[in-house]
């Protein structure tokens, strides 16, 4: 592990990467819990997979932009510690499987050489800021939302207050009003607008897909760019003071929002700016290093072989740019999945004929920005020798998919397999979808929608199905009519049916026929809407009947095996519960990171550290009591009524005012230190009244 000590210029970094070894060395040994272990890992990107012994590393890659270089060191990682295959994600990042947990330090210091991090890619943190693919191009934005993006994704790396939050946060950036970031099914979602010639976003809170979709709520119809860092700190401390922790099927934004309510929710996040230090944090657009094309002097003079083919992919692959002369081109990704040779080939392309960047999208594809017009005809002769050029880009024949049950622990069904075969239809029954832009098709593994079923036109979410004599098979549910209506507004699809999975295409297919027949144009969630829920039930309906299955049904899409349900322990971002004498320790760790942090000048850091040690600690005893700790507000709340309030741990004032003084009074200096000699005297104290109750119990057991 000493290689990659010294070869790392930024100093936390290093030190990061050098406490997940030491950590993983402590977890061999048995000196760490591994529910402990396994959110310390996960927040650093390292995700337990299906398979045992191995791990998946998801790369954080800030909304979708991957440079030259950047791209050739994820592949060289791949190949050395992995087997050469990368995987888009419907959040703009890319996945490797089948990794050694014990090389997870140095194939990130790997990583670091150019600028590439795991921090924070999985766990109860702040993950990927993802944005429209088209950023900075798109001919009908405002403008660039990327350097905001930016600035958010820098600010809240690493940063305290969104480091062990109850479940994971999700932000999205769109650049117009198409909304083509999915503002309404994040937790805090920007799209960018214009208003009296000042820059500024819509924002949208709440919003969340899984087993129970909720679409977002309008935090600020028009918030200036200076306020989305402050706004969102605030938004963060509310969701981690007041977010639930114990279970984690309700421990997402949307519960919160839904329990509280919108009013009071803003309420808390404008109170809480009080307790922040940067009320306005400039966003300097003009800083923001853009990608440039290259100077191609002359143009490489090609020959299209198949000239119709050509055709076709120019009419369905082809972005408009708002950069005069130039182009974007759209790749399909068939699943997200792509392999290293490619890469490496298409990192050179980019960079000698391009402007040196890729873009990752949403639906697990490719774009290339900044292609010279023309340049295209050469740029189709390479790609085509990649194996890049299917036509069909961000059309109906382009389906999202998850891993499933290929890698995930939490896969019920294949996604992959299915997506494979209904692609496969597509473009054998129904070759006019190949230029289709408003039918979208998803398909997840299991009902945390990752590969996000729920808000498709047609979506697909893996299941099992039990028959009369008990047999289980793997099964479809089938949903309908939702989408993306634009600035902010979407509708989420319906359960219809529940159909065995080699019933899959049927089902596809009689939906297709259908909306032929009689939609006479019209957008398929509009079509969808006009006939109601019962009206495709009763066109599906037979094809749940799982009393006649044939051997073949036993077996799911993808694989040659007799279907076996298999769910393990998904890691999400899986709530840890700690024993007592970790919790101090934890509590031990946050004090001394505040110091650190005090010492650096830095006391809003400083202060949430403390924070985060005292509640960490009232959490301690309250466990050893059996006591609920779902929320931190609980924690506070309960700490005074059972220990303080009783007089059995005496405090100069209610624990309630010791606490809450961090929204209250600004940061500074003289309040960070008070605030941590605050807390560590709590931990003080806390831990005597914790011993002497032990020494009391070992007594009467003598």
């Amino acid at each position: 592990m000493q290689s990659f000590r010294t070869e790392i210029e930024n100093p936390v970094v290093e030190k990061d990467i050098i406490e997940l070894a030491n950590k993983i060395e402590l977890f061999h040994n048995g000196k760490i819990d591994e529910e402990k272990f396994r959110s310390l890992r996960l927040a650093r990107g390292v995700y337990g997979q299906r398979q045992e012994g191995v791990q998946m590393i998801r790369i954080k890659l800030p909304y979708g932009k991957v440079k030259s270089n950047q791209l050739r060191r994820i592949s060289e990682v791949s190949d050395e510690y992995s087997r050469g295959r990368l995987h888009i994600t419907t959040r703009q990042d890319i996945q490797i499987h089948y990794v050694d947990l014990n090389r997870t330090p140095e194939l990130w210091a790997e990583l670091e050489r150019d600028d590439v991090t795991l921090r924070e890619a999985c766990g109860n943190t702040v993950r990927n800021v993802t944005a429209s693919e088209t950023a900075g191009i798109d001919v009908n934005e405002p403008f660039d939302v990327s350097p905001y993006a930016d600035a958010l994704f820098r600010f809240f790396l690493r940063n305290p207050i969104c480091q062990e939050m109850g479940r994971k946060f999700k932000v999205s950036f769109s650049g117009t009003d198409e909304d083509t970031g999915l503002s309404y099914m994040h937790d805090l979602g920007f799209i960018a607008k214009v208003e009296n010639g000042v820059r500024g976003f819509k924002v949208m809170i709440g919003g969340g897909l899984g087993s129970q979709p909720r679409h977002a709520d309008v935090l600020y119809d028009f918030l200036e760019p200076d306020k989305i860092i402050p706004v969102m700190e605030g938004v963060l401390r509310v969701f981690d003071r007041h977010g639930e922790r114990k279970s984690r099927a309700k421990a997402r934004m949307k519960f919160l929002m839904k329990d509280i309510g919108l009013d009071a929710f803003k309420e808390l996040v404008e109170a809480e700016q009080n307790a922040i230090e940067l009320k306005s944090v400039p966003i300097d657009a003009e800083a923001y290093q853009v990608s440039t094309p290259v100077e191609v002097t002359s143009i490489p003079e090609v020959e299209i072989k198949d000239k119709d083919a050509f055709e076709i992919w120019k009419s369905t692959n082809l972005i408009p740019q708002k950069q005069e002369g130039y182009v974007a081109i759209g790749i399909k990704v068939l699943l997200g999945d792509f392999y290293t040779d490619k890469a490496r080939l298409l990192a050179d392309l980019v960079e000698n004929y391009a402007a040196g960047e890729i873009r990752l999208s949403l639906r697990q594809n490719i774009v290339i920005p900044f292609v010279k017009e023309e340049l295209v005809p050469f740029f189709y002769t390479q790609l085509e020798a990649l194996g890049f050029v299917e036509a069909g880009y961000n059309k109906a024949v382009d389906i999202t998919a998850c891993p499933g049950t290929d890698t995930c622990n939490l896969g019920i069904a294949s996604s992959t397999g299915i997506s494979d075969e209904l692609e496969r239809v597509i473009k054998a029954e129904y070759p006019q979808y190949l230029k289709n832009e408003d039918l979208v098709i998803k398909i997840s593994g299991c009902m945390n929608a990752c590969g996000q079923h729920n808000m498709a036109n047609i979506g697909f979410q893996g299941m099992s199905v039990r028959t009369p004599d008990k047999l289980v098979a793997p099964a479809l549910q089938v949903l309908l009519g939702g989408g993306n209506l634009g600035d902010g507004r979407g509708v989420f699809a319906d359960k219809v049916v529940k159909v065995p999975s080699r019933r899959g295409p049927e089902a596809l297919r009689r939906i297709l026929n259908d909306y032929e027949a009689h939609a006479n144009g019209a957008k398929f969630v509009d079509y969808y809407k006009e006939k109601g829920e019962k009206y495709f039930y009763d066109i599906l309906q037979d094809l749940q009947d799982v009393s006649n299955l044939t051997d073949h049904d036993f077996i799911d899409w993808g694989t040659e095996e007799k279907y076996v349900k298999e769910i393990g322990v998904g890691e999400c971002a899986g709530v840890v519960i700690d024993l007592v004498a970790t919790l101090f320790f934890e509590s031990e760790d946050k004090i001394r990171n505040a110091m650190e942090s005090a010492s650096n000048e830095v006391y809003s850091g400083a202060i949430y550290h403390a924070y985060s040690s005292m509640v960490n600690t009232a959490k301690a005893l309250l466990t050893s009591e059996n006591k609920k700790t779902n929320t931190h507000a609980s924690i506070i709340k309960q700490f005074d009524e059972l220990f303080v309030e009783s007089g059995k741990v005496t405090l100069d004032e209610t624990f309630t005012d010791l606490v809450y003084q961090i929204n209250k009074l600004a940061p500074s200096e003289t309040f960070a230190l008070k605030y941590i000699e605050s807390a560590n005297d709590f931990l003080n104290k806390v831990r005597a009244y914790r011993e002497s109750e032990l020494n009391a119990v070992q007594q009467k057991v003598v």
